[in-house]
């Protein structure tokens, strides 16, 4: 029974895909290890409870960069889901492919396969929208999308004042064009959160030739004449080999890949053999490569009380629970950040370079975290809205390497945030044109003061400074095991690993590039497009 033909780590948005569609053959048996455990908190159907599991310890692996160069020596706290559907199950459930320009730009790398004419059937494939149709959307898949459902009034006064300014209002994001100012989409059904465990996992957990193992930790592949035959897992305290007749598939997100990779003997042989580790095979690539988009948190005073602050005070909250687990409906069971932009900061640019999310409440409501709500507080921890602003291509790289050869030592994380000036102008270019948006006519019955950074801060060298002080991750980190042809790609169009036989890598460690916005949706389209290749070549077709 250790012996299976696919052995997955990792059951978070591309490795729940994969189990699902591999172990649709009944003659296949699949092994899905996930080192959390099952993902049945009802915390997780509440979307606005989001932030909540983002601080838990449960269900998360409690990454921290090193202390960040270019932010004021400051270390960033970097959640990932460690449960089943990974980050799928904590995160902010929005719903954007990226832009076409993203997928064109992999497939001019040399990457043939993945255009976006390529991915768009992958993305398809999986989505079970309940309200759009057309060329660009299915109703039929697993992952139910559906459009923003908030009510809140300053939801549409974002959107007019962004009309306002100049920019045009966006209906959908994921359409043939994605600029302009509008609602997102997200993954919710009837008022729930629909993880890819909730979308692709769970339906499936009765196939005889499905086995989930949760509280899994995947210690090592074992490699052997240069292919990978297995994996060795820590469970309940003993190990255990689990043997792979076909392949190994790592799924295991954009820390823990490389991470494995490394302790397996896979990696730059320079970093790993200082930490008593026999490299296995020399590649230099992985856990380099690594890019987030960073961004920051802008925020004004709202004049009247029409915000998220007078459905979510603590007085009112356990009602609102009560009304999203019941009948779905409610506050709690929309996303606070609900509005946003992709938007150009400069002329000659072929595609946004700015991404904003909107939200008519501020960082503290929305985290329900009140010291006492019955007593009347400063505007400031009461009524506000918040603007969350990014770039969405950052030129700064970073990298995940090895702490030591113990694997549950957690590696090293350098985001190397604000590094790349490109970065830094880019930001500050799209603080201003967000001032510009929040000064329009439509916001006048509602713009308090600004709260963060201020009016005050109005310099290229005193927002740079505000900047190295507060910004942040929005938490989309990719690219570690990157897709290529070049010296430091780690994987091939096929998701095979370089020099490594029976040994894919499928998660969004693999994006060569970043893509334009939130990176759920693509990570679960590549694990759509592992299996398809696997798939594939099972039937005689491209290997």
């Amino acid at each position: 029974m250790d012996s299976h033909d696919y052995v997955i780590v990792g059951a978070g948005s591309a490795g729940c895909v994969l189990a699902n569609r591999l172990s649709a053959d009944p003659d296949r048996r699949v092994l899905l290890i996930e080192a959390g455990g099952k993902d049945r908190n009802i915390l997780f159907r509440l979307p606005m409870l989001m932030g909540k599991l983002f601080q838990s310890g449960i269900y998360n692996w409690h990454y921290h960069t090193e202390p960040e160069r270019a932010l004021n020596g400051r270390s960033l706290f970097w959640p990932r889901g460690k449960v089943l559907g990974g980050s799928s199950t904590i995160n902010g459930m929005i719903y954007v492919r990226g832009n076409r320009r993203d997928y064109d730009d992999w497939a001019q790398r040399g990457l043939s396969g993945w255009s976006y004419d390529d991915v768009l059937p992958a993305f398809l494939r999986s989505e079970g929208h309940i309200q759009r149709a057309g060329a660009y959307h299915n109703s039929d898949g697993e992952l139910t999308v559906c459009r923003a459902r908030g009510q809140n009034v300053l939801l549409d006064i974002f959107c007019q004042a962004g009309k306002e300014a100049g920019y045009p209002v966006n209906d959908d994001f994921n359409d043939a064009e994605q600029d302009g100012v509008g609602r997102y989409d997200f993954t919710i059904r009837r008022g729930a959160r629909w993880s890819a465990s909730s979308a692709f996992l769970r339906p499936v957990l009765k196939r005889p030739n499905l086995t989930v193992l949760t509280h899994a930790f995947a210690e090592r592949i074992v490699v052997e004449n240069g292919r990978a035959i297995g994996v060795d897992v820590s469970r309940n305290g003993s190990s255990r080999r689990f043997h792979a007749i076909d392949e190994v598939i790592l799924s295991a997100g954009t820390v823990n890949s490389p991470h494995l990779l490394m302790l397996s003997g896979i990696g730059p042989a320079n970093e790993i053999s200082p930490h008593g580790i026999t490299p296995v095979h020399h590649l230099p690539g992985v856990g380099k490569n690594l890019q987030d988009h960073v961004d920051c948190v802008m925020s004004w005073e709202c004049t009247k009380p029409v915000t998220l602050y007078g459905d979510l005070r603590a007085d009112k909250l356990a009602l609102s629970i009560a009304q999203g687990l019941i009948w779905g409906t409610g506050v709690v069971t929309t996303f606070p950040y609900e509005a946003g932009a992709f938007l150009r900061s400069r002329e000659g640019l072929d595609a946004p370079d700015i991404q904003l999310h909107f939200m008519p409440a501020l960082e503290k409501t929305a985290n329900l975290n009140f010291p006492n709500p019955f007593k009347r507080q400063s505007a400031e921890s009461n009524h506000g809205f918040t603007l969350r602003v990014g770039p969405v291509k950052p030129e700064s790289r970073g990298e995940v390497t090895l702490r030591s050869a113990n694997p549950m030592d957690a590696p090293r994380v350098f985001g190397n945030y604000l590094l790349n000036e490109v970065d830094l102008q880019t930001l500050i270019r799209g603080i201003r044109l967000t001032r510009t948006i929040v000064s329009q006519h439509a916001f006048s019955p509602f713009r308090g003061r600004e709260l963060s950074p201020g009016p005050e801060t109005t310099s290229d060298s005193a927002l740079e400074d505000w900047l190295r002080a507060s910004a942040m991750t929005t938490f989309h980190p990719v690219g570690t095991c990157k897709m290529g042809v070049d010296d430091l790609a780690v994987v091939d169009a096929r998701l095979k690993v370089h020099g490594i036989a029976g040994l894919r890598v499928a998660d969004a460690s693999i994006m060569p590039v970043i893509t334009s916005g939130n990176t759920n949706a693509p990570a679960i389209m590549i694990g759509e497009k592992c299996a398809e290749f696997i798939l594939q070549q099972r039937t005689g077709g491209p290997t």
